[in-house]
């Protein structure tokens, strides 16, 4: 009688016998895990790349194209290598997609997988303390808050992370967080007597014992910054680093290399003031007199800003701001003697006390005298204000931290050239010695897209312009059948064309500030048909894959606005070298934006759909050829019949 076969069950090769190629291959491990897994040439040049760049701790760039698979392409070598890594993404949104979605996916190829953090910004996490004070005092409350305030109470006694992501029914940017979050300015560290229960804490431990750790732009370079003041560093150490979305960094890291005080940073230390003074010396009347008198000179500064809001230079000599700064200053001095007399009474006292003399040493350096090579601006916000001293170029910083540190830094996106040129993003960071890898979409532009440049349209600086891309678009939405993001380079083009829309077409309208992002695409999702009308946030990050999104509308080529104050301070440094700021920034720097928001239309092998570009420079100037020569080789036309039988 012969003996029955048993089948066992396939042995997954251990990861030091199989390549990453070989993992990405037909037939490989990982189309065994991916439902339709197609084996992509380029993103196996793209894991090879970063195999190499991993085993020599080098310095590299890829702009990998839509649909190149990156992601996968660096996550496998970095499961591969056993090197204790960091991944940093552009926003939190990337940052959850790629922990909760694309890690598990690659995990299942390997029988050891390697232990995987996320861990994300202070302003992330609950705090207990804040909570409690909240709780205790609700005289800063509306009702509203009152009603959000118990929510989260209720959800902080039986979470394990306090990350705010996980109370959905409250919104993203509701007036609440700032009550039952921390900052850096008010968190009381060790001094807390809920420090050993803090959510916050909890997660940086668990970072450390992380073998891969995910955070994002702003939480990698806020701990750099700490790092350059000789402050200990958040994230633990890493061998590798990989920037993903790279094309962000630059200004992100501006940010952080930035001196700033605001008024709100100041009208939260005077409700922290009162709030620990009614507790541990409510006999000091001069505490709260002092925090009125500071309250009404941050209210006086931003009146004296005008009622604007607007971002520009902060010149010396206009008298009433440098008059009302200087009484900021008087004002927040006589708290910063008041509070050290008081701290004593108690640790929160002591600690409002510390913030009130890190604020004005911080406001009396940005009156002071600007070092070389950075520039003073503010920004006026409806209740509020904001001084900031910044770079004008952080590429000799960002290079002297990257050479500090014995590691691989790894920089992708799907926007990285100019005309296949890496020269601007190499320079914005100082990266002279990083390889350059480009590598191509996978995607069939020549038969799944069409750009279409509207006739007849006026230069785009005439009064009437956006009531004539108006009437360009609307054939071109009834195409479509709707399927439409429409992507503003203004907030004021998009409230015009929002309105207009609405009884002009018969497909349900999504407007940008109505409701969440989140919401809104999931929205725009849903109903197969919707016209989603946005501005910056939406032209990248975003990805809608399918007939839902069939049609790109894009009203001008995005040039950054000559009145930015760090546009202007950065266009004055390119002139003193003796260079066209034009040439060698400006367009660049909207090609890469175009780039972007072109990058939303075909995200798929089967999407098919229409790139409107409604700017007659396009074709008219003599850097149009700039933009056309950046973008993906597509068919394109000027008439709308075309158009109709694309669609058709």
């Amino acid at each position: 009688m012969k003996k029955k076969k048993i089948a066992l069950p396939r042995k997954k090769p251990s990861k030091k016998t199989v390549s990453a190629s070989h993992i990405l291959s037909e037939g490989g491990l990982l189309s065994e895990v991916v439902s339709g897994f197609r084996a992509r040439g380029t993103q196996q040049e793209m894991a090879k790349a970063i195999t190499d760049a991993i085993q020599e701790k080098s310095l590299l760039m890829v702009e990998a194209g839509t649909g190149t698979g990156k992601t996968f392409a660096y996550l496998v070598p970095v499961f591969l290598s056993g090197k204790k890594t960091i991944i940093s993404t552009g926003t939190k949104h990337l940052q959850d997609q790629l922990f909760f979605t694309d890690i598990p996916i690659i995990k299942k190829c390997f029988p050891d997988a390697r232990n995987v953090m996320l861990l994300k910004g202070r302003a992330n996490y609950l705090c207990k303390h804040r909570i409690e004070q909240s709780r205790m005092d609700g005289r800063f409350l509306s009702r509203q808050q009152a009603s959000q305030l118990h929510t989260v109470d209720s959800f902080s006694r039986t979470t394990k992370t306090g990350d705010i992501a996980e109370i959905t029914v409250i919104p993203e940017d509701a007036a609440i967080w700032p009550h039952v979050t921390s900052t850096g300015d008010n968190c009381l560290n060790q001094d807390c007597s809920f420090y050993k229960d803090c959510f916050l804490m909890k997660a940086r431990q668990q970072a450390k014992l992380a073998d891969i750790l995910v955070v994002n732009h702003h939480l990698f370079f806020a701990d750099m910054a700490l790092q350059e003041e000789g402050l200990n560093e958040l994230l633990p150490g890493a061998e590798a680093v990989i920037f993903d979305e790279a094309h962000h960094i630059s200004d992100i890291a501006s940010q952080f290399f930035s001196v700033q005080c605001s008024g709100r940073q100041l009208m939260d230390l005077t409700r922290d003031t009162e709030m620990e003074a009614v507790k541990e010396a409510p006999d000091m009347k001069s505490i709260l007199d002092q925090s009125s008198a500071l309250q009404k000179a941050v209210q006086e500064t931003r009146q004296a800003f005008g009622s604007d809001l607007r971002r520009a230079l902060w010149v010396k000599g206009v008298n009433a701001i440098e008059g009302a700064i200087e009484s900021l200053k008087y004002q927040l001095g006589q708290l910063q003697e008041v509070l050290k007399e008081a701290a004593v009474r108690g640790k929160g006292l002591e600690s409002c006390w510390k913030r009130a003399a890190e604020l004005y040493s911080t406001l009396a350096s940005l009156m002071g005298e600007s070092p070389d090579n950075s520039v003073r601006w503010f920004e006026t916000h409806l209740h509020s204000f904001t001084l900031q001293r910044s770079p004008i170029i952080i590429a000799d910083q960002f290079m002297e931290y990257l050479k500090k540190t014995d590691r691989t830094w790894i920089f992708t996106s799907a926007t990285l050239t100019v005309k296949n040129d890496f020269s601007l993003f190499r320079d914005a960071l100082g990266l002279c010695d990083a390889r350059a890898l480009q590598l191509g979409s996978p995607f069939d532009y020549q038969n799944q897209a069409l750009l279409y440049v509207p006739r007849g349209l006026p230069d785009p600086r005439a009064a009437h312009y956006t009531e004539s891309l108006l009437e360009a678009m609307i054939p071109v939405l009834e195409a479509s059948g709707g399927k439409a993001f429409v992507l503003c380079t203004s907030y004021k083009s998009l409230d015009y064309l929002a309105e207009k829309l609405e009884g002009r077409v018969s497909y349900p309208l999504l407007v940008q500030g109505s409701r969440p992002k989140h919401e809104l695409i999931a929205e725009f999702k849903k109903q197969g048909c919707a016209i989603l009308v946005g501005t910056s946030s939406f032209w990248y990050g975003v990805d809608v894959q399918g007939e839902a999104l069939s049609c790109v509308v894009i009203d001008k080529l995005p040039f950054v606005s000559p009145d930015d104050p760090l546009l202007q301070a950065r266009l004055q440094w390119f002139r003193k070298k003796g260079l066209d700021p034009f040439q060698v920034y400006q367009l660049p720097n909207a090609v890469l934006m175009l780039k972007q928001g072109a990058g939303r239309l075909i995200r798929g092998m089967n999407d098919r759909g229409v790139l409107m570009i409604c700017d007659p420079r396009l074709v008219a100037s003599s850097y149009g050829e700039t933009f056309l020569r950046s973008l993906p080789d597509m068919p394109r036309t000027r008439e709308i019949d075309k158009v109709r039988a694309f669609y058709a």
